[in-house]
């Protein structure tokens, strides 16, 4: 397995610290409001990897924090006449609710900076006592970033060039700084901001100690990921290599993975210029499927552009590979003579999945052979997402598979072999997070099913593929679902 390590500009074999497992920290979000979709890019990728690793066999240890106190939090407790807290809480059960709509999984922890204050308190002290910080008179400490000779490796910028990020936390006072690109550890309390106790003055930690503390706390001195938006490269991430080696005196990641921007009909996402687009907005028009199927359509360091016509096109191709589902399922049905073949469809593991297309009792000869040919989709897939997790490529071999079934799984096929290819298309979508088997949904995947058999037999007709056109109604008939051509179009209902 490679992966593109933003640190070194290449891709570099993946070998973990511990062989077998995977420490993984990726920057969740500011919770002040709901999560946007450029939110969403990064929890779906970055659950997909986590899948990933579990699949090929690695026990992953997945830590992503929230951001439970910032400008922006106390901004808007303070509009509300509410304690932060209030307005924090509030949106990270929001942002769970979404992360769940989107089938992101639980971290392994969820840490919160409130709960956090003191081993933020440790680590500036840390630094303190090895000369990597200072304070000012008012009780402001500061990093001396030039003291640390590193500072840029990962941005790769000449420390010289730098200027402070958009995200470090300016107070007052700043002419107190002994050098301009030195950025604020801790910062004194201002009137009607929550703050806390520290050796310096009553106040607040800086943004970026906040993840050297949490990722310490639950992952050790060195993790073997850390990841997020390419907006947080400099200077989120590169503050936190300073702060973390410096006060840790070891290798703070072995690999960083950032992903690109999500952009809104080609231009940047703005709420002043009207395309800012919120989770639940875009759920509220199209399934959440759809959503993680498009987020994962193109390579994560490549720029996503988020349209219309793109989601439309999404959803298509999301309902093709839910039709073949639905398909398999029944057929599996049919062979068995009742809902017997379901117990065996589930998502494997990777020595799981090459099990998959190994000859099985009550399969025929030839149907032996066409495994061994399905089993090359099996070492497509996990060929692509060796290669830096190309999620892209991944679904498009997902898609050859579906023509795939949809040339050879028929009426004729055996239990086993069905099942075979059912779990096989189970497991890929699985490791995406893409769901195409709802629980408590039989329905809508039948309905989905059927009106695409529909639109094919309305196409045929206006054709006069006549032929083609009883078909498909036949096949339906067969599935216990009639048609009945009306003058508002064809209804259809289920026997």
């Amino acid at each position: 397995m490679e992966i593109y390590n933003d640190l070194s500009k290449q891709k570099e074999e993946f070998r973990p610290i511990t062989p077998g497992e995977v420490k993984m920290y990726v920057c969740g979000p500011t919770v002040y409001n709901l999560i946007h979709i450029g939110n969403a890019r990064p929890m779906i990728f970055f659950d997909t990897v986590r899948r990933y690793f579990e699949y090929r066999g690695y026990r992953v240890r997945f830590v992503s924090n929230f951001t439970d106190i910032d400008d922006k939090i106390i901004q808007k407790a303070n509009e509300e006449g509410v304690d932060a807290s209030v307005i924090s809480e509030r949106y990270i059960a929001e942002c769970r609710k979404d992360m769940e709509t989107l089938n992101v999984r639980t971290a392994t922890v969820h840490p919160q900076a409130t709960q956090e204050i003191q081993g933020m308190i440790d680590m500036i002290q840390s630094l303190v006592d090895k000369g990597f910080a200072y304070a000012a008179a008012d009780g402001t400490v500061y990093y001396r970033t030039r003291k640390f000779p590193e500072y840029g490796k990962l941005s790769h910028r000449n420390v010289d060039d730098l200027r402070s990020g958009a995200r470090t936390l300016l107070v007052t006072g700043e002419d107190q700084k002994e050098d301009p690109l030195d950025f604020v550890l801790w910062k004194p309390k201002k009137e009607g901001e929550p703050y806390w106790t520290s050796p310096w003055c009553d106040g607040r930690p800086g943004w970026h100690i906040e993840c050297s503390v949490m990722s310490k706390r639950y992952l050790g001195d060195t993790m073997d990921i850390h990841g997020g938006g390419e907006d947080l490269i400099f200077p989120h991430h590169e503050n936190e290599i300073a702060q973390s080696e410096a006060s840790n005196g070891a290798e703070f990641a072995r690999y960083w993975m950032h992903n690109a921007f999500l952009n809104i009909d080609n231009h940047k996402m703005s709420k002043s210029a009207g395309n800012f687009f919120t989770v639940r907005d875009i759920t509220s028009q199209y399934d959440p499927n759809v959503v993680r199927y498009f987020m994962l359509t193109v390579h994560y360091r490549s720029p996503l552009n988020f349209s219309r016509e793109l989601m439309e096109s999404a959803k298509t191709s999301y309902e093709r590979i839910c039709n073949c589902a639905a398909n398999l399922a029944y057929l599996e049905e049919r062979a068995a003579g009742t809902d017997a073949g379901a117990e065996g469809r589930t998502a494997r593991t990777a020595a799981e999945a090459a099990s998959l297309f190994a000859p099985a009792a009550g399969m025929s000869e030839a149907e032996t052979g066409l495994l061994s040919e399905a089993d090359a989709f099996r070492v497509r897939f996990e060929k692509v997402m060796d290669d830096d997790f190309n999620t892209a490529d991944a679904i498009s071999t997902v898609f050859d598979l579906v023509r795939w079934i949809n040339i050879h799984a028929d009426e004729n096929s055996s239990l086993p072999f069905l099942t075979a290819l059912h779990s096989a298309l189970l497991t890929f979508a699985d490791i995406l997070g893409i769901r195409i088997e709802k629980e408590n949904e039989a329905d809508d995947t039948l309905a989905s099913y059927v009106e695409s058999k529909i639109a094919e037999r309305q196409a045929a007709r206006k054709a006069r593929d006549f032929a083609l056109a009883d078909a498909i109604r036949d096949e339906l008939r067969d599935r216990g679902i009639f048609l009945e051509d009306t003058k508002d179009g064809v209804k259809w209902k289920k026997a």
